[in-house]
């Protein structure tokens, strides 16, 4: 699927980006992928360090992830949850017994000196993970959230206040002193990618956070590898959290059109969904080449299938 020696980086947040990230694992050879996670989300709570979209990439990789629920990990129980509830804890983010596990070692490995890249590196390891899996930066940022209520952190916007306040903008907190995660510069400064895949994630509070770590865009924009984005919305909507919403409330149109004009020069190549192929001229009126593929992706095998087309899309490019 790509050229011997060759990798594939993707940039992904949470549920829609692990989907595609899985799609990829089953492709390439495990020396052959890096997936890069948005840690904005990561956040302290009852003395933990919880990395909501670093679990959920590790979960689904792993093949452990509850995909009913779209999140957390299959056959999860909350003993622990109700005991906390009982005690007065805050129970407004749900710890399952296993995940609670998950967090525990990750905040007593970093407590003793450990960095993120080295935790969630032994952490996947322990899961059966054989993708590079790593963090945007070994330094903390916080996701802020604008909204008609006042900043919220993202977690208590997202599943304490489950996206109802009005979003006006975010701000990332700490980006500024942040320094890119070293593997990732390297790899974006070396010779041996094949493509750079914007996996179909929130753009504003997933991909951006990585995207503004400094010294990552101007990195991209310097890669000789193709930079190609899989739309996160089709027919208008989101399929998986408040990437629309979002989108309608900062007076953005809810469109595929939307999203590849956010990213803008960035990108050299977007995919989006059957359904939103009138589109199509629009953005590649911006000097972004289109592709359209079914982006729907609700089972195993259509993880694969639109992995193998943001390949071999990834290919035209290499061939020119």
């Amino acid at each position: 699927m790509i050229a011997e020696g060759k990798r594939v980086l993707a940039l992904c947040g949470g549920v829609g980006g692990a989907k595609l990230a899985l799609g990829l694992q089953h492709i390439l050879a495990p020396d052959q992928l890096t997936v890069v996670v948005n840690t904005g989300d990561d956040f302290d709570h009852l003395g933990l360090r919880i990395c909501p979209d670093l679990d959920t990439v590790m979960y689904t990789l792993a093949g452990l992830n509850d995909t009913e629920r779209g999140w957390g990990l299959a056959g999860e129980t909350w003993s622990g949850l109700g005991a906390l509830e009982r005690l007065g804890a805050e129970t407004w983010f749900q710890l399952g017994d296993q995940d609670l596990a998950t967090h525990l070692v990750r905040s007593q490995q970093l407590a003793n000196g450990a960095s993120l890249t080295e935790v969630t590196a032994s952490l996947c390891d322990r899961l059966g993970v054989s993708v590079n899996v790593l963090p945007m930066s070994d330094d903390r940022v916080s996701t802020q959230v604008a909204t008609d209520s006042g900043e919220l952190g993202f977690q208590h916007y997202f599943v304490r206040e489950q996206c109802k306040p009005a979003v006006t903008g975010f701000r990332f907190e700490g980006i500024e002193q942040a320094s890119p995660q070293p593997d990732l510069l390297q790899l974006l400064r070396g010779n041996t990618l094949a493509a750079i895949v914007i996996c179909p994630s929130n753009p504003f509070v997933s991909i951006d956070p990585i995207l503004s770590v400094p010294g990552v865009r101007q990195a991209l924009n310097q890669s000789a590898a193709p930079v190609i984005a899989v739309s996160p919305i089709i027919a208008g909507r989101a399929i998986k959290g408040p990437t629309a919403k979002m989108m309608a409330e900062m007076s953005m149109p809810a469109s595929a059109e939307a999203v590849a004009a956010y990213y803008g020069s960035l990108l050299d190549g977007f995919i989006l969904d059957e359904h939103d192929s009138d589109q199509s001229d629009g953005i590649a009126a911006r000097g972004i080449e289109v592709s359209t593929a079914p982006t729907f992706m609700k089972s195993v095998q259509d993880r694969i299938d639109l992995a193998e087309h943001v390949l071999m899309f990834s290919r035209t490019f290499i061939q020119r």
